[in-house]
């Protein structure tokens, strides 16, 4: 960092309005991949699934709130974890800032998980998070969206992630899930993204990416090998 290049203002003017155009021609790329995003196909979700509330069992289509659009976070956190996947917890640190705005826009939000509820209450607790949060565990839900494989699909080489198949030991891995509902009740999946797709939730990187640091990941043996769950960062004042 102390051999960055140092110029008068000008030429630092000049190079931050060239930059500006590839930022300007990135936001429009971007909105044109959002829109074709959009423009996918649907396919409905003829399934059943009930998964477990604090209020009781609800089904898929009850999770949308009386809303048209639900947005899922398949949340890293298996049966018998004495905790939560810290990485999903520094995306679930995000959320429940949006929910009041997503809720003008027509969108209900959940996590959904494959521990027990009372595994989920417990730690949803000790985090301070209000966000909604509901126990698959007696569903193929997560199973079926590519969330979670079972040990026999790992062991056999069939077991799909991100649309390819994947290798490894791993029960569980992040995902987010996009449905809608129609007026006549019907719920269609609409969209799902995994790995770095799910970068876009992460408000935090974000910004590190607007640091002269940036995220400053690349000496880590893996990335986000710094994160830790909030309550355990030292104290930084």
């Amino acid at each position: 960092m102390t051999t960055h290049r140092i110029v008068n203002h000008d030429d630092w003017l000049a190079a931050r309005r060239a930059l500006l155009e590839e930022e300007k021609a990135f936001s429009r790329a971007r909105d044109a991949l959002a829109k074709r995003r959009r423009e996918l196909p649907w396919e409905e979700v003829t399934k059943d699934y009930t998964f477990q509330t604090p209020a009781g069992p609800r089904t898929l289509a009850e999770l949308f709130a009386g809303r048209n659009q639900l947005f899922v976070y398949h949340f890293m956190f298996g049966p018998g974890w004495a905790e939560g996947c810290k990485s999903c917890s520094y995306l679930a640190d995000h959320f429940d800032g949006m929910l009041p705005h997503l809720g003008q826009r027509d969108v209900s939000f959940t996590a959904v998980s494959r521990a027990p509820l009372a595994e989920i209450e417990r730690f949803k607790q000790r985090m301070g998070w209000r966000f909604p949060w509901v126990s698959a565990a007696d569903t193929d839900f997560n199973f079926d969206f590519d969330a979670s494989s079972r040990p026999t699909d790992l062991e056999a080489g069939t077991a799909t992630y991100n649309y390819a198949p994947r290798d490894g030991s791993m029960t569980e891995l992040p995902a987010a899930s996009v449905f809608y509902r129609d007026t006549d009740g019907r719920v269609f999946h609409t969209y799902s993204t995994y790995a770095r797709g799910l970068d876009t939730l992460i408000g935090t990187y974000n910004v590190l990416d607007l640091m002269p640091k940036g995220r400053d990941e690349d000496a880590l043996g893996f990335t986000m090998a710094w994160v830790r769950h909030h309550d355990n960062y030292e104290r930084v004042e």
